[in-house]
């Protein structure tokens, strides 16, 4: 559905500016941010502590396990 607003200046400006930071579109950037404030997204952890809620005891420590080799740094890629 399309909307229109009308963003001051200065708030285009800053918009523009994080956005090319980001690496994202204007759009892309402001969904992202309505998302933010709705709470419709989280970081990582955050959705992995609420999707763990609904796994049984075995299939949470399965889940927990296989996450371990994210916490592993391997110093011959920093080379």
């Amino acid at each position: 559905m399309p909307i229109s607003l009308r963003i001051a200046s200065d708030k285009e400006k800053m918009i523009k500016e994080q956005a090319k930071l980001s690496g994202k579109t204007k759009t892309k950037f402001i969904l992202e941010a309505i998302d933010d404030k709705l709470g419709l997204s989280g970081d990582r952890e955050q959705f992995i502590r609420s999707f763990a809620g609904w796994l049984t005891s075995d299939e949470a420590d399965e889940l927990r396990c296989s996450l371990n080799v994210f916490e592993k740094v391997n110093e011959e890629d920093w080379k």
